[in-house]
């Protein structure tokens, strides 16, 4: 419950985030604008937020018949969760990673990539897929997505932010209420508040669906192999995926080291895998 009131919060704060820098670009009408637009995007997330980001991946049905071990995998992990099975859907990339999308568990989806199915055995992909059912039953698919719409939409408007003070598209007209000082805070300070709210919103719950995961695979160690593969393969290579959606994935894409991984919307690889390898105790 107090998880719960918490993540609602922050989605709030998100979204008067937005509409705060539609009134730094605008003024009142800017302000009332983002306003409109928030409540369309909350209302088109709610509704589409599956087909949205399925989209952006150009993410494909995956059929019974070319990965009979994924959907035997979901069955078994469903019948464990109590929950109907989802839609399941591919990516052809080279990219090993998956994640769950959709507004409730009778309308959702789980999506993994060509890299995860070529690297992952059955236990470690029971793993995975538990994680992801996880998501799902604890409804965190909706939060993300939504969480996910409102930052991409906030890093739109900072980069036509730092376009318009590349080419010198702001005004001082007071009335407006575009000037400098505001096009620099929508441009720097504003990604990186939404960043910290998505990274606050995800973080604790990477930690619940590992939990669920792992129990309803009825083997904890599966998913703390399958995180340690991912995290191997992450360190060598970055992929070309959407920002605002990397806290989507099981295992954050856009992985960097140093201070960038103060920002991760995803708890250390470690401190998970420790945690689950506990669970086998």
């Amino acid at each position: 419950m107090v998880a719960g009131f918490r993540t609602f919060l922050l989605l709030l704060t998100l979204t008067l985030l937005f509409i705060w820098i539609g009134q730094l670009i605008a003024g009142q009408t800017g302000m009332m604008i983002a306003f409109i637009l928030a409540l369309a995007m909350n209302f088109f997330s709610y509704w589409y937020s599956d087909k949205i980001v399925l989209s952006i991946y150009r993410a494909k049905p995956l059929s019974p018949q070319s990965a009979p071990q994924v959907y035997k995998a979901v069955e078994e992990l469903c019948q464990q969760a109590n929950l109907p099975v989802p839609r399941i859907y591919y990516i052809n990339t080279e990219m090993p990673n998956a994640f769950a999308t959709g507004r409730n568990p009778r309308n959702s989806a789980i999506c993994v990539t060509r890299g995860l199915l070529n690297i992952m055995d059955y236990e470690e992909l029971k793993g995975v897929l538990g994680h992801e059912l996880a998501h799902i039953k604890n409804r965190d698919t909706l939060i993300q997505t939504i969480a996910a719409t409102i930052a991409g939409a906030i890093m739109v408007l900072a980069n036509m932010a730092r376009w318009a003070m590349i080419f010198g598209g702001y005004s001082d007209d007071r009335e407006r209420g575009a000037n400098p000082l505001a096009f620099l805070i929508v441009a720097i300070v504003a990604p990186i508040a939404a960043l910290l709210i998505q990274m606050a919103i995800s973080r604790q719950r990477e930690f619940h669906a590992d939990a669920s995961g792992a129990k309803f695979a009825k083997n904890p160690l599966g998913l703390a192999n399958a995180l340690i593969k991912l995290e191997e393969y992450s360190k060598h290579r970055k992929y070309a995926v959407h920002p605002a959606t990397a806290h989507l994935f099981i295992v954050n894409p856009l992985k960097g080291g140093g201070i960038a991984s103060l920002f991760s919307t995803h708890p250390p690889i470690p401190v998970r895998v420790e945690r689950l390898r506990k669970m086998a105790v």
